[in-house]
Parts: C-alpha cells; structure tokens; sequence
C-alpha cells in the first residue's frame, strides 16, 4: 500500500482557455478538489505555496476550509517558504487549522525556492540576522516554529491580566497536540535530508533536487531517502518517518488526454540551473495504464517513498484533474499493489 495524494500549485490565468482565472477560481477550486479527491479514495490534497505570483499564497485559510469540508484525507502543504514567515504567528493558524480538520494536516515547510521578487522576504519585515544569509533566516524561523509546536510555556503572564491564566509560563493557543510529529522538511539534497532526520521532521522531495551525482531524478532521490532514513535512526526517534515524493504522472485513458499530454517531449529527466546550483528535473510520466505501471515500476525514489504526491493541470479544472486522479487510483494504482 502506498499513499496517494495531489499537489496543486494552485495556479491561476485570465486566458479564455484556461479554467482557472482568478485567485477566487484557485481557492474555490482547490476545496472541490480536495473534497472530490476524498471522495475517490485518495490520501491527500496538498498545496504549494508562493508569493507574489498567481498561485495559492496563505496556506491556512485554505486549509482550514479543507478540512471542514473533508472528514478523512490528509491535508497539507509542499512547502512554505520559512523565509517569509513569523513563527509565532503560522503556530496559531497551523493549531487552529489542524483542529478544525481534526488532526489531519501534514505540513511541509523548508527555506524555498526561486521567488518571482528579488527579495521577496524583506517585503515582509524580515531581515537575515548578522552573519547570516537568507537561507539561515529561513532555518532559523523554521527551529522556533518547531519548538513552539513542542507546547512548552515560555511567556510570563501577566499579573493582572484580562482573564483568568492557568498556572506557569504561557504557551500560544490554540495548541494542536501531535501536531510537531506531522512536519515535514522539503528537501533538494542529502545533506538537507539528513538534517530533517536529525530534527525529527518527515521528508519531502519533489520533481527536482539539486544535481549531486549526475544521475537521473529517481536514482538520486532514492539515494537522498536513504540517507535520511539512516539518520532517522541513529538520532534514535521512537516513532516511523514518512517519507514523499513528487511526480507528474497522466494515464492516457482517451483523446482528450491524448491532446493534453500524448505528444511527449518531457520523457526524459532534465539538467538544468536553479539558485546558481545544477539541478535535475524529473521526467513526466504519460502513457497508457499499462506502460505507466512498467514505467513507474522502475522508478527506485516512488519504490522508497511511502507517499506519492502527484502534481495537477491547476488550470485545467476540477472535473479534468477528478478524472486524472480517478484514472491513476482504479487504473495504475492497483497494478503496482499501491490499491
């Protein structure tokens, strides 16, 4: 058994041929789809998170409408960009959210990717502190949100304050208890894995990954799972990691997908430069069941994972992305002993 899950980016155009023209049409669209997903028997509706672009940006509004419309699926992110975040304040809405869905969200969060502003984190009043770098400032915002999530009180009250406190330092509430258990860190080497590890988060690795062996996307990520997973246990968790990967992934099941994705082109992994850093993205996979299940078969990092997030056409709507996710759960899925 393998979890099943999309990831939207949440993308939206006003072009007359896309579905998806506003950033109402992404929001209301991504609950639908998330409430359709349920329903089909999938494990999880995640979103990915950038600013200053048109695509999902405030996590915690969607999420926490997700989970009152959903009873049972999984909710979460992959990522939030830590950078642009207060902790103090995402640990509130990340409890409240979670409550509301019962305990069910899964959040991924890690330094970021490429942003669509030179600096886009200053517009938001956050400065690297001396000798650090961004990417430090986003580790760094990343730690206390992890230690907050912990429980611990850590303010001093009030002597006089407007309402009655309980005894001892004071926590931020509303507080979600197992919720530190369910963060993860999204993860482009192995030495961002193994630092996961050590830390206790799960581990998120997406359609690329910085190049660190020259090999394809699969091989390399396998190689970044077990790394993780050897840390994991020398850091002596008690509990079991969840580890996820990330693929884009069309059965062409008739000739509206034939249209969409029959063309090829995108067969192969590609090498290319992302924050000044070689990297690899990884193929699309897009064939018929039965070549897919061949296909997928191979694909060491899939075989690692116990998730599978599979990325969606935000812009081709719900009904569209309904009968992608249909398609792989009750035609490939099964094949490969996942259903």
């Amino acid at each position: 058994m393998k979890k099943i899950g999309f990831l939207s980016f949440g993308h939206w155009t006003p072009s007359p041929q896309s579905q998806t023209r506003s950033g109402a049409d992404a929001l209301l669209q991504s609950i639908d789809l998330a409430v359709a997903a349920e329903e089909l028997g999938a494990d999880g509706a995640y979103f990915r998170v950038h600013h200053f672009a048109r695509q999902l940006g405030s996590p915690f509004p969607l999420l926490a409408a997700v989970g009152a419309k959903t009873k049972r699926i999984e909710i979460g992110t992959a990522v939030i960009d830590m950078r642009y975040e207060n902790p103090h304040y995402m640990a509130e809405d990340a409890g409240a959210a979670d409550l509301i869905a019962g305990g069910r969200l899964q959040l991924g969060i890690s330094r970021g990717s490429p942003e669509q502003v030179i600096d886009g984190w200053r517009h938001f009043g956050y400065r690297p502190e001396n000798g650090e770098d961004d990417t430090a400032m986003g580790r760094r915002h990343a730690q206390v949100f992890l230690e907050l999530l912990d429980g611990k009180g850590f303010a001093q009250p009030n002597p006089h304050p407007m309402f009655p406190n309980p005894p001892g330092l004071l926590r931020l509430e509303p507080f979600s208890a197992g919720l530190r258990e369910r963060i993860w860190w999204g993860s482009a080497t192995i030495v961002t894995a193994v630092r996961a590890a050590t830390l206790g988060m799960n581990l998120q690795s997406s359609t690329l990954k910085f190049d660190e062996s020259g090999e394809p996307l699969a091989v390399q990520q396998a190689a970044q799972i077990r790394a993780f997973r050897k840390a994991w246990a020398e850091a002596g968790h008690k509990r079991t990691p969840r580890v996820s990967v990330s693929r884009s992934v069309f059965p062409l099941m008739n000739d509206l997908d034939r249209a969409y994705f029959g063309e090829g082109g995108q067969e192969t992994d590609q090498f290319g430069i992302i924050d000044s850093n070689r990297a690899v993205f990884g193929r699309q996979y897009a064939a018929e069941p039965d070549v897919l299940i061949e296909e997928l078969r191979k694909d060491e990092a899939i075989a690692e994972a116990d998730t599978l997030l599979l990325t969606i056409p935000s812009t081709l709507g719900v009904r569209y992305n309904v009968h992608v996710l249909e398609s792989i759960l009750t035609a490939v899925a099964p094949g490969l002993g996942w259903r």
